[in-house]
């Protein structure tokens, strides 16, 4: 199976960048076709970018349309929501904040935030804000919560229910609230904070929380479950949980930052080097900011194990690390993101130069896209 079998995949087609063609191209692609032909086919995907860095050789591939209304193929240019990967750039927008001085992530939420000045939740830091352990906080906010205002009163009120460390449980207003502390403390607004600053120090042209009307064109459209055309909802702190829209060549150079981020300014170098360290032990995995961490090579097992459903939706004992677990040997880092027509997946190694991204307008269960990427890299590594 060579290139051509990847070219007629749904349509769709690939384009190498980076290093000049050498003999394992066509090995790649192979690898890549047998693990995302399978997964496009089970689950109805209409379009899906692939990309994959190996020791700075970039390989990309696009398969299907943007949307199956008017027919459009995915490109390089296709712009996917990434869902809960945004968390990713959320954890180091605060590093940066730490790095430049403007704040600790030792510090409580009230430090930032006056009005949690004194409540409960201000007995947590930032740092269990972003790691899920700040004592309870659900995966989303009641439907009643649909302002900032009525957020802020949310948070005042909140009784914790376990002791800040001791549990994590996966939220959406946990990292919203990290992302707004964030903001306060840089003394600007979040979305401006990240698309003029973060996205762009990082080399992301066409990374967005508010796509511009020039790019609509090229924003894909989700698919839900009866395949209806969708796209994700505004909500509260949505830009700060799940709310970036992004192409593939722009979150292959973010996976290439996290490898290699010696080659950014310090501040920027700092900020992506804390967000590799480990803070909390849950179950096989460690939890950092962003983030979630596996030895590698790692059981497919063990990985998927890691991305549970189980990990999303219900509290999971945590233990935190003493002192905190800085990467050695092999770390695989990952993260899922899902809106209710899209599907994303983040993995890299840094100690391999090796990382993917699948960015999907179907949310696709994630088991498959985990095992699919899994597959990939093991194979990628191997043959080296």
């Amino acid at each position: 199976m060579g290139r051509r079998s990847v070219l007629g995949l749904l349509g769709g087609g690939l384009a190498a960048r980076g290093a000049p063609a050498r003999a394992g191209r066509t090995s790649t692609a192979e690898v890549v076709d047998a693990a995302f032909r399978p997964l496009a086919a089970a689950h109805d995907v209409p379009g899906m970018a692939v990309a994959v860095t190996d020791r700075g050789r970039r390989s990309f591939f696009h398969y299907g349309v943007a949307s199956r209304e008017d027919g459009a193929p995915v490109t390089q240019e296709t712009l996917f929501e990434i869902g809960s990967l945004s968390k990713t750039f959320t954890a180091t927008l605060a590093t940066y904040a730490q790095a430049l001085g403007r704040l600790s992530l030792a510090d409580p939420p009230g430090r930032h935030v006056p009005a949690l000045r004194g409540s409960a939740l201000d007995r947590a830091t930032l740092l269990h804000l972003g790691t899920y352990t700040a004592g309870g906080l659900p995966l989303q906010f009641p439907d009643d919560v649909a302002t900032p205002a009525a957020a802020s009163d949310y948070f005042r009120r909140f009784q914790p229910v376990a002791a800040p460390g001791a549990q994590r449980r996966y939220s959406n207003p946990s990292i919203g609230l990290l992302g707004h502390a964030t903001a306060q403390a840089l003394g600007g607004e979040f979305v401006a904070l990240c698309e003029a600053g973060l996205y762009r120090q990082l080399g992301l042209r066409q990374t967005w929380l508010h796509v511009p009307a020039a790019r609509l064109p090229h924003y894909a459209w989700g698919h839900d479950r009866a395949d209806r055309p969708i796209r994700v909802n505004p909500g509260v702190f949505d830009a700060q949980a799940y709310g970036v829209k992004s192409t593939a060549a722009d979150m292959l150079r973010f996976v290439e930052a996290n490898l290699a981020p010696q080659g950014l300014p310090p501040a920027w170098r700092r900020a992506v080097e804390d967000t590799h360290v480990g803070h909390f032990q849950v179950g096989g995995m460690v939890q950092g900011l962003g983030w979630e961490q596996h030895p590698w090579p790692v059981g497919l097992d063990r990985l998927l194990a890691g991305n549970a459903s189980t990990m999303a939706l219900e509290p999971q004992p945590a233990r935190a690390l003493a002192p905190p677990r800085a990467p050695d040997g092999g770390t695989l880092f990952n993260k899922t993101g899902s809106t209710n027509g899209f599907g994303a997946y983040a993995a890299f190694v840094p100690q391999r130069q090796l990382g993917i991204v699948l960015l999907a307008n179907r949310n696709i269960p994630v088991p498959a896209r985990v095992s699919a990427a899994h597959a990939v890299l093991q194979a990628m590594d191997e043959a080296r």
